[in-house]
């Protein structure tokens, strides 16, 4: 089939048995190109992303780079338009000065995120489309046509380079053809109903140069303050076959090597392989549910795609920039009020922590602009990001109540206390784990007022509760802002006692015992004091004890009872104001409290109603309003990642302070299993889980240290101890590598 050149190397038969019969199962597989850029084929490496779809009689390819932004236009002076201000301006019940300063802005045309280009050949000779195929254990799509033509496509893992390939062209020809955006124009596409921002003509770009040779296409485009990108496109034909590659680069030349027609693998291939293959191995699940079974492994999928070293940041819609002629829905930026905190969430469990990190990379290189956004803004020392960024880590505006919340960082600063616990890495603790976290817990402690012994916000909110009213403002801590002080200065004291600050550690214990408790009532958590949650709301913001930050314990009585009514509220207000990502994070909430069949629900709802065919989510119900009164499809991938921390949620927890095996299996899994998952405390487990029994763990100590596991009912063994018999609590101290082996003798 391939010879002395190829696009696609034969990859061993031991690999092809050992991923073929698990991976391939998810593939995403149609017999047509999408007509739609959110359905199509995502391809991606964290910094270069492609869309194959169909266009007219086109396949196109929606190329993005993620650094791809115009910063153009920052906020009002800060030092003028404060927090102190807007507490004058809410006391003065004067808001709309507010909104008109530091929300309005965010409504211009930059800061945005921006597309690159696109690459279109001309299959309207080639028949209809036969197969249409991502193989997600390797990132590659293939289409065949009826003719006999087979399109390969994929972008390379650790390269910033696409390649494009087509075989069989018997007496047929194509070559690529580069698509610009027209920055002085007006396309739109039609009902495209993506809660699309302006078209890109508000830009005001001059009109780039397009330089073609032979074998080559490349593109500079002009952008503001001496800022470009540049394109380029390169081929070779072969006999009956071309292989094409490609590249986005900003500021500096697009340089990729000539395809060679000499090499044996000109296309990198065993290198993405490799990538690949290790991306995979990290860690696997088996559950009885086919349609969540595909969804999650679609989301991994996209995660690897998504997430890189040295890349930015999961954005609202990472590589994957709407190609409509448009601004991306919410300008594609940074939303820090619960879109990126989201989309890292599954990286910790699933033993992504490289991918995980570039989170946490991109909040320590914006570290600095924090400071001063801090120091200006609010007037007092400590660190502070904003809710919405751009990504140099300046504001950009928006509602104010999140847009510019004086806990956002509380929130963020748990992926650098996640990134510790998971891995135990002494250095990292050391050199950002601590300082970020007890330079954010100095910010709070700063801004916020100590009055008889009790420690208040001058304002707190709930996103997104009353949106952009004045209302939406609190004079006492709001649920979700007090449980992130709570986690913060927890946070903070674990930390400084980790890297030996006893000093740091009574200190922020004494400020955690100044807060108060949270207010409940029989309608379980409220909004804030005297404001239930008294209608459908997609933002679970009022719940974050319960999930992400694990300050609350249904095994505790009086958190059950807090939590059970909290439910009661939720399911009787409803689903209608909800989004997919709301389902999502619902099915860990449900979780945490055992409620499994409740919780597998939430992600059957998000699976069937709230994603393209290609997996993306489109936050609206997308079968005409059945669980939702959204019925619209502006895409963001927060939803698609928290769905598959839910399923993790179902398998294995990490609980504030010991961990949980199989705590929440839904009634219709009958067998289940997975293999290293990681936990808190840098321990990997692996477990199987048949006809309502677990019976077999395994866990690995990557680091040592102690063990405190809550193991599921039976009579469990240690067998890798001499067979010690265990209780449901256990407490074990481990050696560094050490396996220790779990069985239930039942």
């Amino acid at each position: 089939m391939m010879k002395k050149i190829s696009f696609v190397v034969i990859i061993s038969f031991a690999y092809q048995i050992s991923l073929a019969q698990t991976l391939s199962n998810y593939n995403l597989s149609f017999d047509k190109l999408a007509n739609r850029w959110d359905e199509g084929m995502p391809l991606g490496n964290g910094m270069l992303g492609a869309l194959i779809w169909g266009k007219g009689d086109k396949l196109r390819l929606s190329l993005d780079r993620a650094d791809l932004w115009d910063e153009r236009k920052a906020l009002p002076d800060l030092t003028t338009y404060s927090f102190k201000w807007v507490q004058q301006q809410v006391e003065k019940k004067e808001y709309r000065i507010v909104q008109k300063t530091l929300d309005e802005p965010y409504h211009e045309t930059t800061p945005t995120k921006i597309p690159a280009a696109a690459i279109e050949f001309d299959v309207s000779n080639f028949g209809k489309v036969l197969l249409n195929v991502l193989d997600i254990k390797t990132a590659l799509n293939t289409v065949t046509f009826q003719n006999g033509i087979v399109f390969n496509c994929y972008i390379h893992a650790t390269k910033n380079q696409g390649f494009f390939g087509f075989e069989n062209l018997v007496n047929v020809d194509v070559l690529p053809n580069l698509i610009v955006h027209n920055y002085a124009g007006n396309e739109k596409i039609a009902g495209d109903n993506s809660h699309a921002g302006q078209g890109l003509q508000k830009l005001g770009y001059a009109k780039g140069d397009v330089i073609k040779t032979q074998n080559s296409i490349r593109y500079k485009q002009p952008m503001t303050d001496g800022h470009f990108y540049e394109v380029l496109i390169t081929w070779q034909k072969i006999k009956n076959k071309i292989i094409g590659s490609w590249t986005v680069t900003k500021d500096t030349e697009a340089v990729i090597a000539p395809i060679s027609t000499t090499a044996k693998e000109p296309t990198g291939w065993d290198t993405h392989i490799k990538w690949w293959t290790n991306y995979w191995s990290k860690s696997s699940i088996s559950i009885p549910d086919d349609l969540v079974q595909k969804q999650y492994y679609l989301e991994m999928y996209k995660l690897g795609s998504a997430a890189r070293k040295g890349a930015p940041a999961i954005t609202l819609q990472a590589v994957w920039t709407a190609d409509n002629g448009s601004l991306p829905p919410w300008k594609g930026d940074f939303h820090n009020d619960l879109n990126t905190q989201l989309s890292y969430w599954p990286t910790y469990t699933s033993n992504h922590l490289a991918e995980g990190k570039t989170f946490t990379d991109w909040l320590w290189k914006v570290k600095r602009e924090s400071e001063i956004y801090t120091k200006t803004y609010f007037g007092v020392p400590g660190l502070n990001i904003p809710g919405v960024v751009a990504l140099s880590g300046k504001p950009m505006g928006g509602w104010n109540q999140y847009a510019m919340s004086p806990t956002v960082s509380a929130w963020c600063s748990q992926h650098f206390y996640w990134q510790w616990k998971y891995s135990m890495d002494k250095q990292f603790l050391k050199e950002q784990a601590y300082p970020y976290i007890t330079q954010s817990a100095t910010f709070l402690e700063n801004i916020s007022i100590l009055k008889d012994g009790v420690r208040m916000l001058p304002l707190s909110s709930s996103p997104e509760y009353n949106d952009n009213d004045i209302s939406a403002w609190f004079k006492k801590w709001s649920n979700f802002d007090l449980s992130l002080a709570k986690f913060l200065f927890k946070a903070a004291r674990e930390v400084s006692i980790a890297k030996g600050d006893e000093k740091g550690a009574k200190h922020w214990a004494l400020v955690a015992s100044q807060l108060p408790d949270y207010e409940a009532n029989e309608t379980g958590f409220t909004i804030a004091p005297g404001q239930n949650l008294t209608s459908s709301h997609r933002h679970m913001s009022q719940y974050m004890g319960i999930y992400p930050l694990a300050l609350l314990d249904y095994n505790k009585p009086d958190d059950k009872i807090r939590i059970d009514n909290s439910f009661k509220q939720i399911e009787a207000k409803g689903t209608r104001a909800w989004v997919g990502y709301s389902f999502s994070w619902m099915a860990s909430l449900y979780a945490r409290a055992y409620q499994a069949d409740k919780a597998v629900k939430q992600l059957q709802i998000f699976a069937s109603n709230f994603c393209s065919p290609n997996s993306f989510h489109l936050n609206g119900d997308q079968k005409g309003g059945q669980y939702s009164g959204f019925t619209y499809r502006p895409f963001t991938l927060e939803g698609n990642f928290a769905f598959a921390q839910g399923v993790h949620e179902l398998l294995l927890q990490s609980r504030d302070g010991y961990i949980e095996v199989f705590p929440a299996v839904p009634s219709t899994w009958n067998d289940c299993s997975f293999k290293d998952l990681r936990t808190a405390g840098a321990f990997l487990v692996s477990a199987s889980y048949r006809e309502g029994a677990t019976l077999r763990i395994e866990i690995v100590s990557e680091n040592g240290g102690e063990l405190n596991i809550k193991l599921p009912k039976g009579n469990f063994f240690l067998a890798s101890r001499h067979n010690v018999m265990l209780r449901e609590r256990t407490k074990l101290f481990t050696q560094k590598g050490e396996t220790l082996v779990f069985v239930n003798k039942g």
